[in-house]
């Protein structure tokens, strides 16, 4: 039976180098790999080991399957084995065996390990204790590897298989460690009118295993998944040019969208690979100047634009930072601001915070307030707006009432969004202030 378990495992091992894989990789640290191989199998029970596959596996979701013979094979028992060789590893397993110890001075130690804690504690042939320090070793000597540890994660399988011979199989298996995200360029052109948007795919593989040659997939939506995993990823460095042809193609996949790049990839481990997800839209784009107490006292800058196809976009979106430039006056790209969006559906609109206003200058205060006894309230409240820029602007002002209320005054038009929000569109000339003063009534 040994034998029989050797010669397996060599055909499974060589047939790896032909392994065809196939990865979806969803935006949670998880990926579904599939992997098609070509081994030699017997007729009846035989153990076989399959290595090559990530630390990060989960071994609960493997699943064997013959493309050749379909129902050919039932695994009978599966074993996921992790116990990897290492330094501590080997002490770990020699404790209460001989190990032979050289120092950085040349002198040799043989002994018993007895502990292999902070320093090593050898007892010697005629009994006498050593300990050496670890930070004065050069080698240790093991006789042989213990049995129990292996040189790279395996799968070792029982299997009972109805008919013998070259069969070609699917593995597949959930596996954390693989992750990818969105990340977009946005440049605006001189007088913020414009942006030329570029999306960018950035996969991070730190499964423990590469993956060369992969058709690849990529999942954007929110599968649910019992354990929550933390978010993955980096800052994407901006890219000015991308590709003019999509590599990737969107569809419809049960309630998310599906992504296929149209080539093969190899997903090296300990990578981060960068693809470009569509070519590079030029989308209409509005800014706008927002005040809103509940969110800082500052002026926030917004840009806005529509991701429909009639403004170069018409795109589902998937989740990701968007990270915004603008030329200087000498013709060189700087950074402007970052923000993040969620998942958009095409002709949604998108909008991005990019920053505070450094010339627009807000003030809020409460003038009065008047006390109605057990019926609320009055109070009266002023915002102030200077615009220390060149150009006149408009600048949106949110706010936030609670409660069962109304206006009884106020200089500017108004416009009510919701139950708890009031809007005013006020226009600021250059070198100018403009008050807003309104009343608002609330009644308990």
């Amino acid at each position: 039976m040994k034998k029989i378990f050797q010669l397996l495992v060599v055909c499974i091992v060589c047939s790896s180098l032909y392994g065809e894989f196939f990865v979806t990789i969803y935006n949670n640290d998880l990926a579904l790999v599939k992997e098609r191989r070509e081994i030699e199998l017997q007729k009846g029970k035989a153990a076989y080991r399959f290595e090559n596959v990530p630390a990060a596996i989960d071994p609960t979701s493997v699943h064997l399957s013959s493309l050749t013979n379909p129902g050919n094979i039932t695994i009978l028992e599966q074993n996921y084995e992790y116990d990897l060789v290492s330094e501590q590893k080997l002490l770990e397993k020699y404790i209460g065996n001989e190990i032979i110890v050289t120092t950085k001075e040349g002198k040799e130690f043989k002994g018993t390990l007895l502990s292999p804690a902070e320093n090593l504690i050898l007892r010697d042939e005629t009994g006498k204790v050593i300990v050496v320090k670890l930070d004065g070793i050069r080698n240790i000597i093991f006789p042989s590897l213990p049995e129990g540890l292996i040189l790279r994660p395996s799968l070792f399988w029982l299997l009972d298989v109805s008919k013998g011979g070259k069969e070609k199989v699917e593995i597949s298996y959930l596996t954390k460690g693989l992750s990818w995200e969105a990340k977009y360029v946005a440049v605006a052109n001189k007088d913020d009118t414009r942006l030329s948007f570029d999306g960018w795919v950035s996969i991070t593989n730190s499964c423990g295993l590469s993956f060369p040659d992969a058709r690849l997939k990529l999942v954007a939506g929110e599968p649910h998944i019992i354990k929550k995993r933390p978010p993955r990823g980096e800052l994407l460095e901006y890219a000015k040019t991308t590709t003019t042809v999509p590599q990737f193609v969107e569809e419809e996949f049960f309630e998310y969208h599906l992504y296929t790049l149209q080539r093969p990839a190899t997903l090296l481990n300990n990578q981060k690979k960068e693809l470009s997800l569509f070519p590079q839209a030029n989308v209409n784009v509005k800014k706008i100047y927002t005040f809103d107490q509940t969110k800082g006292n500052r002026v926030r800058v917004e840009l806005e634009f529509s991701n429909s196809k009639d403004d170069g976009l018409g795109l589902p979106l998937p989740k990701g930072k968007v990270r915004a430039y603008k030329e200087d006056s000498e013709g060189m790209l700087q950074f402007i601001g970052e923000d993040e969006i969620d998942h958009t559906p095409k002709d949604e609109n998108v909008q991005l915070y990019i920053g505070d206003a450094f010339d627009l200058i807000a003030e809020r205060t409460q003038k009065e307030y008047k006390s109605l006894g057990d019926r609320g309230f009055e109070a009266t409240y002023s915002i102030k707006l200077r615009n220390h820029k060149k150009e006149k602007v408009e600048i949106q002002v949110l706010e936030k009432i609670w409660g069962d209320w109304f206006i009884t005054n106020s200089n500017f038009k108004y416009e009510k969004k919701d139950a708890n929000t009031i809007k005013f569109l006020v226009q600021v000339e250059p070198n100018k202030e403009s008050e807003i003063i309104y009343t608002v009534r609330v009644n308990f």
